[in-house]
């Protein structure tokens, strides 16, 4: 069984079905994802939790590829309101549901080895072949960052992709410290920043495993759609997610995940239509 993190509000709904899909249209694996969501509408109004018919959709799509995989909600705004609630990195540079896998050691009952990942990620291979890296006497295995590794230190890491030992990070404390710094210091990309200078060990591997620039890379398991800062034809960035899908063809020329994205599409229309008869039953 793969155990998979997923964190985010209602809007993360298209990154987590086009993710989901993903993994188990290349993954033979039991899938057991826990969501962690919130409610933070006092600091913007569509800051709201991933709703259960959201949910629930996402667990019957799991179970139609994988009759054994689960789909689980964990509402954690009062454990994030009790840590992080007007802290210095609540209004850093990402959201505040970044800061939500820093309190996997207070909810009980998670596995002792977990895999995170942000939303904004397609799954290129079989994900079992990065949740078997031995990571035993590590806290967690990751990919550096494209720009951190050259401007910040050389071993610094992307947190997009983080295969924790759940159990050895709890013994080192690591997401304790991780959210001391969060509460009394600001830093420009909170959470990594505070998991990278809190970490004890850390088990670097290769770039297939969080491919953050190149989005047709032969061989990738883990693609990050993420920011990207271009050169040309003048200094600008990028931020293009999976679900935007005429430009994730038009510009980022990536057609890997075609297959994917077409049945993301039906599935979408599939929950509109769910939706829709819903609230005319209400």
């Amino acid at each position: 069984m793969i155990n998979l993190l997923l964190c985010g509000n209602k809007k993360v709904f298209d990154g987590a079905l086009t993710q989901l899909i993903s993994i188990l249209n290349r993954t033979k694996e039991t899938i057991n994802c826990y969501i962690f969501t919130m409610d933070k509408s006092e600091l913007r109004k569509d800051f709201l939790p991933i709703e259960d018919e959201q949910i629930e959709f996402l667990s019957d799509v799991v179970k139609r590829k994988s009759p054994e995989s689960t789909v689980q909600k964990y509402d954690v705004t009062e454990l994030y309101n009790q840590e992080f609630r007007g802290s210095k990195n609540e209004t850093a540079y990402c959201t505040p549901y970044t800061l939500l896998r820093l309190l996997i050691d207070l909810v009980p009952n998670m596995p002792d080895k977990i895999l995170y990942l942000d939303i904004d990620i397609m799954v290129g291979g079989d994900l079992n072949q990065l949740f078997c890296i031995d990571v035993e006497n590590y806290e967690y295995a990751a990919v550096k960052e494209k720009y951190g590794c050259w401007l910040v230190c050389p071993n610094y890491i992307n947190a997009g992709m983080l295969l924790f030992n759940l159990k050895l990070a709890k013994e080192n404390h690591l997401f304790e410290k991780a959210r001391n710094i969060i509460k009394n210091k600001k830093m420009l990309f909170a959470d990594q920043d505070a998991l990278f200078w809190s970490t004890t060990s850390k088990k670097i591997i290769p770039r297939i495993y969080n491919e953050q620039s190149r989005f047709n890379r032969k061989g990738t398991i883990i693609c990050h759609f993420c920011k990207r800062l271009l050169w040309f034809p003048y200094p600008h960035t990028e931020n293009f997610k999976q679900w935007n899908i005429e430009e994730v063809h038009s510009i980022l020329k990536c057609h890997t995940y075609d297959t994917d994205l077409e049945e993301y599409i039906e599935l979408k229309r599939e929950f509109e239509e769910r939706s829709r008869k819903v609230e005319i039953r209400n």
